[in-house]
């Protein structure tokens, strides 16, 4: 009885690897050189603020950089439109950061999904975030 317990512990230890194994997905990041730089309307409206972010895109499996590299202007566009048109005071709030990264992780689904027919995007990662 215990040899059978025993047995029957093993393999399920081993069907849980197994299960495991399979549900481990590979996840690669693409990232854009150089820098996104871009302004932003201050309080005062009378000068530009500027941002700089490091955008790492995760995607799900290797096969999709190719797809990202060759809709990279249209990816920039719609980043950089996001940032340009935020006030002052989300762009320097850490909340309002947040707000922002996923509002630029819906859009990009969206205009991936619109352009590649897939939701390439898993989800994005602000890596270098500067303002002034």
């Amino acid at each position: 009885m215990k040899s059978i317990l025993q047995s029957l512990c093993f393999a399920l230890l081993l069907s849980g690897n197994a299960a495991a194994q399979q549900t481990t997905t590979e996840v690669v990041y693409y990232g854009f050189e150089p820098d996104i730089v871009t302004n932003f309307v201050s309080e005062n409206r009378r000068s530009l603020g500027y941002v700089r972010v490091s955008i790492e895109l995760m995607l799900p499996n290797k096969e999709m950089l190719s797809v990202i590299e060759y809709h990279e202007p249209m990816i920039l566009d719609t980043i950089i439109g996001i940032l340009s048109k935020q006030p002052e005071q989300k762009i320097k709030s850490i909340t309002g950061r947040e707000e922002i990264r996923l509002e630029i992780f819906e859009q990009l689904k969206a205009v991936l999904k619109r352009e590649t027919g897939q939701t390439m995007v898993q989800d994005i990662l602000f890596t270098k975030y500067l303002y002034q």
